[in-house]
């Protein structure tokens, strides 16, 4: 009897939210796309809709497979939205990436959102671009789950896109058949669809179209970047955010041109599957692919490319011809980005060995680069070659596409330093320092996530204040808030001023300029600043 009374308790609270959700349906748990309806779940709390695994786009299997996503096809009756669809596939993900889909397939191209149950009007939206180089991540990762975001009163969508050979493979036969005359960057158009999806559904889960903000890390960023710079997503968002990525980097990591693509993919095709036949290719079983790439050494070399269409040339170039989105943009990265300090250094830098390998690399500028980079002392040399090896992986073109963006872009633009060294965890020792990705659970509140990690209270602080500059962008194109240190633009008018959110959070005068300058002098070949 007491178990029938805690059900019915149990029933008539669920009953109540439900009658507090917009009045769209009678259902509110069902939604009704515009390829047939969804029916999803409540949160544990009871406080988010979730809808998990919704197609945005056909399966790109068969002769679709190298081909733009396609329209999904219209279904019958009510789909179930309370499970995660398949990730795409990936040869070698990374170690801490934790997956809670069924497994991967090339049927991948759904996406999720998380609407909160209450709430008046139209929601701005958040659509997040996972990371992973490009070849590997997925929307089930649990550090990326949109339920705390939501409670801040903002509808988080993410989605699956292709990746690596699947992604962003080129050759003569793909751009000889496409009536653009280009190939690759199918997982950024994945990405577009998936924008292109929000568009024409988010009103119907309590979102408004025209307040869509895409916000992405690491590769994710460097997404942002590019969708930026397309032709194809004009118009789908009006905010971005970048976290430790962008592609305004040095000129031999750049997108490389269609032409010189269809060669190097196409020789890696015959000496890795045997083939560069676009028949042939299709025909295998994916499953084959994948097993052929895993036995390869070495990770394949598939990032997007200047195909004509998606990019119709260099991105740097695009921005500095002012043809980018002019959004707000916010963006910044992490204080010891490439690796998790430097007791994980394959062999411990010395200062005489970093002064080496300065005179090595700058020759008669290595003066300059070392009073930029100081290396006198062990604790001076750890800290430059930490900085030094981030610049080169990622913060260099992240700061970049800042002043990029600051120059060309008219919209406020605002920077960060993230600083909070994160405690040791399942995959960080301790000593890591606020390492590469570090940020992600802070900004989705999902500090529980990360397997074995002690947080202190300065970190719960943190990731909530974080979570309030985060929305407050994505609804107004200013970070700032009620109760939160105030973060100026970043701009010549507030002294180009960088927030550094950390224990204790607040707004300086941007640190090292003369270090960015120099690199993009000896990187970029120019004199003159950006």
């Amino acid at each position: 009897m007491r178990i029938v009374k805690m059900c019915a308790l149990a029933a008539a609270f669920v009953g109540c939210l439900l009658l507090t959700l917009p009045a769209t349906a009678s259902d509110p748990l069902t939604v009704k796309t515009d390829k047939g309806k969804v029916r999803g779940k409540l949160s544990a709390d009871g406080q988010v809709r979730v809808f998990l695994g919704i197609p945005y786009a056909a399966p790109p299997v068969g002769k679709l497979r190298w081909q733009p996503p396609q329209s999904a096809q219209k279904w019958k009756g009510v789909q179930d939205a309370t499970n995660w669809g398949n990730r795409c596939i990936q040869a070698h993900p990374f170690d801490d990436m934790v997956f809670r889909d069924p497994g991967q397939s090339e049927d991948c191209l759904n996406l999720n959102v998380w609407a909160p149950a209450k709430h008046h009007g139209k929601l701005p939206v958040m659509v997040w671009i996972y990371g992973g180089g490009f070849i590997a991540g997925a929307t089930s990762e649990p550090r990326q789950d949109g339920v705390h975001l939501a409670h801040k009163g903002v509808i988080v969508v993410s989605m699956n896109y292709r990746l690596g050979i699947f992604g962003f493979f080129v050759s003569p036969e793909l751009a000889a058949e496409s009536p653009h005359h280009a190939a690759g960057n199918y997982g950024l158009m994945d990405q577009t669809a998936a924008l292109q999806w929000v568009k024409k559904n988010i009103a119907r889960f309590g979102g408004d179209p025209k307040k869509v903000t895409i916000f992405g890390e690491s590769a994710g960023s460097l997404s942002v970047a590019t969708q930026m710079a397309s032709p194809l997503a004009q118009g789908l968002f009006a905010r971005a955010i970048g976290e430790s990525g962008g592609i305004f980097t040095r000129p031999q990591d750049e997108y490389q041109p269609l032409a010189e693509r269809e060669k190097t993919d196409s020789a890696f095709a015959r000496e890795v599957l045997g083939t560069s036949n676009l028949a042939q290719l299709r025909a295998m079983r994916w499953q084959d692919i994948l097993a052929k790439l895993q036995a390869h050494e070495g990770r394949a070399p598939f990032w997007p490319d200047i195909d004509g269409w998606f990019l119709l040339e260099d991105v740097a170039q695009i921005y500095a011809e002012g043809k980018q989105a002019h959004v707000p943009l916010l963006a910044g990265w992490n204080r010891d980005e490439p690796w998790a300090g430097v007791t994980r250094f394959p062999t411990r830098v010395t200062p005489e060995s970093f002064r080496a390998e300065a005179q090595q690399e700058f020759g008669p500028r290595a003066g300059e680069f070392l009073k930029l980079f100081p290396a006198q002392t062990q604790v001076e040399t750890d800290r430059s070659a930490i900085d030094l090896a981030g610049a080169k992986f990622i913060t260099y073109s992240t700061w970049m596409w800042l002043q990029a963006q600051l120059k060309t872009g008219d919209a406020p633009v605002y920077r960060y330093h993230f600083m909070r060294p994160s405690p040791a965890d399942k995959f960080h020792p301790a000593g890591s320092g606020a390492f590469h990705s570090d940020e992600i659970e802070y900004v989705f509140g999902t500090l529980n996530s990360r397997q074995g990690a002690h947080w202190q209270p300065a970190d719960t602080a943190l990731s909530e204040q974080m979570q309030s500059y985060w929305t407050n962008f994505a609804k107004t194109g200013n970070p700032n808030g009620a109760g939160l240190p105030e973060w100026p633009q970043y701009d010549a008018a507030d002294g180009f001023e960088t927030m550094n959110l950390d224990a204790t959070s607040e707004a300086k005068p941007t640190a090292h300029e003369a270090r960015w300058e120099f690199l993009r002098r000896v990187w970029e070949g120019k004199e003159e600043g950006p």
